[in-house]
């Protein structure tokens, strides 16, 4: 049985079983491997998309659970203002966890332009950063939200 699923704006066909995590579709199917494998269990957020515009953990959301479009870090689009600040900021030390801690935070602007410290906070605090950039994080939020939010 043939699943279409429209991702980054782009509509493809898979085989794979209804009960394949979206994860895998991503990385091993289309190529998008800018979604990370963190834990598989939902606990640290490396592996953080959106559907319909809310971010979601891609390890736990089954292929034939999709309930609207897909949007990986890939999907952005070029150099956002949420982009921008994590680079004059210098948040990403190892890397790995960036691309869910970006895809978060986009989540978190579109919903509030504004957000506090305690609003960055518990957004935030499904992501997990083996560094410890947390005080980066927030204040590369607080920039992107000056300069216009997520996109």
């Amino acid at each position: 049985m043939s699943i279409t699923l429209t991702v980054n704006e782009t509509d493809y066909q898979t085989d794979a079983a209804p009960d394949t995590p979206l994860l895998w579709v991503l990385r091993d199917e289309l190529g998008l491997t800018g979604t990370k494998f963190g834990c598989g269990i939902a606990a640290c957020g490396a592996c953080t998309v959106h559907v319909d515009g809310q971010a979601v953990r891609s390890c736990q959301v089954r292929l034939g659970d999709l309930w609207g479009p897909v949007t990986t870090i890939e999907g952005l689009g070029g150099q956002t203002p949420l982009q921008a600040a994590w680079e004059r900021h210098q948040v990403a030390q190892c890397g790995y966890c960036q691309s869910g801690q970006i895809m978060q935070a986009a989540d978190l602007l579109s919903n509030n332009p504004a957000p506090t410290d305690e609003d960055i906070d518990a957004a935030m605090g499904g992501n997990l950063c083996r560094c410890g950039t947390y005080t980066a994080i927030r204040a590369a939020i607080h920039d992107a939200a000056k300069m216009g939010g997520a996109q």
